[in-house]
């Protein structure tokens, strides 16, 4: 693999242009070589190579987006071919019931992974999408993700954080513990003072967390509680699911 005068290898400068599409609101060849900082020359050349390779398409307009190519390459991995294979038909169910978007998420270093995402006409609102990243600390799902997860998986999200997430949010180490005295957790007005996420864990035969499941419900809503009974029954029969692949 050729590397670059700096040592780094062109795998690592291709994933810095495609980090950059994300990134960028309205990216352009020039916006996304400038962002991925690397030589003119170097990046419009990477660029062609990620076109002809399908990883990025370029618009009559300039603005570059992902490529079909590698969302099919995506759908192999098996965050994709098991688990959201396993959960999607539970997650209709429970989206028929509360009729408010409905989500499947996981835990990374980064943050909440969106995994899967299915909503409504007159939803409220939720800015999340698939294939986000949300704060742990601030959001439902991370909360339940965070509870049921292994020590040391916690420890490394926590180093991994850019700011000390107990500064943004002290009260985080009781909130884990009666997430994991509960069983699920409900946070309301911290995305979006208007809704409540509600999340559940989807646990693994060590009873650690392998996803959470959540819907994103009014903020005041009078049937919490219904909307529990049915996050909870999915999530058993999502284990259940992924015990038998």
């Amino acid at each position: 693999m050729a590397n670059s005068a700096s040592g780094e290898a062109v795998l690592e400068r291709a994933l810095r242009l495609l980090e950059a599409v994300e990134t960028l609101s309205s990216p352009t060849v020039a916006g996304l070589v400038s962002a991925a900082g690397l030589p003119r020359t170097t990046g419009y050349r990477l660029v062609s190579s990620l076109r002809e390779l399908g990883l990025i398409t370029i618009s009559s307009e300039g603005e570059v987006s992902v490529g079909t190519r590698l969302w099919e390459l995506a759908q192999q991995a098996p965050i994709s071919r098991t688990l959201r294979a396993a959960a999607l038909p539970f997650m209709q169910d429970v989206n028929s019931v509360v009729q408010q978007t409905t989500q499947l998420s996981v835990l990374t270093q980064e943050g909440v992974l969106i995994v899967e995402r299915l909503s409504r006409h007159g939803a409220v609102a939720n800015p999340a999408e698939v294939a986000d990243t949300m704060p742990a600390h601030l959001t439902s799902m991370g909360h339940v993700l965070l509870a049921f997860s292994d020590p040391e998986v916690v420890e490394a999200w926590h180093q991994s954080q850019p700011q000390d997430p107990i500064a943004e949010r002290p009260q985080l180490s009781r909130e884990l513990t009666d997430v994991r005295s509960r069983g699920h957790s409900v946070l309301k007005g911290l995305i979006n003072e208007e809704t409540a996420g509600l999340s559940v864990p989807i646990l693994g035969p060590r009873l650690t967390t392998i996803a959470a499941l959540t819907v994103v419900v009014p903020r005041d809503s009078p049937d919490l509680l219904q909307f529990l009974a049915a996050l909870q029954t999915a999530a058993r029969g999502i284990g259940r699911a992924l015990r038998d692949k």
